[in-house]
């Protein structure tokens, strides 16, 4: 039987990993796959980790599964930070939260749930988007449509059109969010937008699934949870969030799927449904990521610690940015770059074509999604020079 199955295509940004691993060039540069990375070009385990963790080794006692929706401190403290604690949907009972391995399987577990119950509905994503949301929804026998999102310039958000296709969409489809760092361009809503947006979403009575992956990596852990907290408080909500990003715990795959109901009753059946798709897929979750987000969200002391590690990540992104756009300013004068330094998060459209990124790899060992987005975390104060001086050339 396996003869009949034909070798898949490489994954377009893991696979650019892979590639990278393999090349032996000492001067390569990887700024495709979304890890962050300091200014040494590592990816540090953070302070407030190495302190949860040193606890929970002292204090653990088993090894025991985890329910099916996984640990209950964490399930509560999730919610908390998202909606925040003047949340009417919290005070009203209207939210449940279950522990996923990462961002992705909170995803998949929200499109099981919606395959199972509301298999004909459409699910709307932006053009462009991160490539794995469509593939998790059609895997759960689910149809997908792509909504504007960028001008013709990809610089900056086309809200007309994107409201305007939502509109078009039918009564009872869903609709992907990014709640702030948009995957892969960086632009975001701004708040009079994320309101009219969220008018036209319960207008339109359209499902929104908000994909939260770097909460505090944009302008801060409030600020970029603005949408979202818009949306959840207006109606039924699916949030996918994870801690891969602003935890730093990407091997530990620690994300959340939490529902917001209408009423309390309603929250629980779609729970109980949510925890039947988990049980079918993996049944139940890991155990320490968890574990260790709850620990330093439940002491006020890790918690300050996590708060200034966190803003100082958000900082180094931000000055790379401000350099990148200086030094590209310096080398092709002609060319604006200044859109760079206003998006948000790790990602940008930096313009590259797919023939370019296509000479950034094979002539210079730098390694660029090939729709030209980059991870602003991989630059460095000993990379930049090159990378400019690298992209001034194929430019």
């Amino acid at each position: 039987m396996f003869e009949t199955i034909r070798m898949a295509p490489p994954d377009p940004i893991l696979g650019l990993g892979e590639a990278f691993r393999n090349d032996s060039r000492p001067e390569k540069i990887n700024l495709s796959v979304g890890i962050y990375q300091n200014d040494a070009g590592k990816t540090p385990v953070l302070d407030c980790v190495k302190q949860a963790e040193r606890r929970l080794l002292e204090d653990e006692k088993d090894k025991n599964y985890l329910g099916i929706d996984g640990l209950g401190s964490y399930r509560t403290l999730v919610p908390r930070l998202l909606l925040g604690a003047e949340s009417v949907a919290l005070a009203e009972g209207r939210v449940a939260c279950v522990q996923s391995p990462g961002g992705t399987g909170a995803l998949r577990i929200a499109a099981d749930l919606l395959g199972r119950h509301f298999g004909g509905m459409t699910v709307w994503h932006s053009q462009p988007t991160w490539p794995n949301h469509p593939q998790i929804f059609q895997a759960a026998g689910l149809r997908t449509a792509a909504h504007p999102y960028l001008d013709a310039a990809n610089r900056a958000l086309d809200f007309d059109a994107m409201v305007n296709a939502l509109k078009g969409a039918a009564p009872g489809d869903a609709v992907i969010v990014h709640a702030s760092c948009h995957n892969p361009s960086g632009v975001d809503p701004n708040a009079d937008q994320w309101a009219a947006l969220t008018e036209v979403i319960r207008a339109q009575r359209l499902l929104p699934v908000i994909d939260c992956a770097y909460q505090g990596f944009g302008r801060g852990l409030e600020e970029d949870v603005v949408g979202l907290r818009l949306l959840a408080e207006s109606g039924e909500t699916l949030i996918a969030s994870s801690f891969s990003k602003n935890f730093g715990l990407y091997g530990e795959r620690v994300g959340a799927l939490t529902l917001v109901g209408p009423t309390t009753d309603a929250t629980a059946a779609a729970h109980s449904q949510a925890k039947a798709c988990v049980r079918a897929n993996y049944s139940n979750p890991p155990r320490h990521g968890a574990s260790v987000v709850a620990s330093i969200l439940s002491d006020d002391e890790l918690t300050k610690t996590w708060h200034a590690e966190l803003a100082g990540m958000r900082d180094r992104i931000q000055q790379m940015r401000d350099a990148f756009v200086q030094a590209m300013n310096a080398r092709v004068p002609d060319r604006d770059f200044s859109f760079i330094r206003e998006q948000l998060g790790m990602f940008s459209f930096s313009g590259l074509n797919p023939m370019q990124v296509d000479r950034l790899k094979n002539e210079f060992g730098i390694y660029i999604v090939g729709s030209g987005r980059i991870n602003v975390a991989g630059i460095t104060s000993a990379n930049i020079d090159r990378l400019c001086d690298s992209i001034a050339a194929v430019l």
